[in-house]
């Protein structure tokens, strides 16, 4: 199974964009979405930004992801 995760850029240099994900700055390439700027939410997926979605979906994404790991640490408990 695979999983695209939505971010937002906060920094581009070159082809490479500096992205936050729970407190976690990671790297990306923008090869496959040179289109994509600073403030996109962008689907990311290997390293990769695969396309650019909308700010409300990308939100929406997000805070499915945190109810879901709200659910397994409550059930690990």
């Amino acid at each position: 199974m695979c999983l695209a995760v939505p971010v937002m850029i906060q920094k581009i240099e070159g082809t490479q964009a500096m992205v936050e994900l729970g407190g976690v700055k990671r790297t990306i390439s923008l090869v496959l979405t040179p289109e994509a700027g600073v403030g996109n939410y962008v689907l990311v997926h290997a390293g990769y930004a695969i396309g650019i979605v909308d700010e409300e979906e990308a939100k929406e994404t997000l805070h499915l992801f945190e109810e879901m790991a709200n659910l397994v640490d409550e059930n690990e408990t």
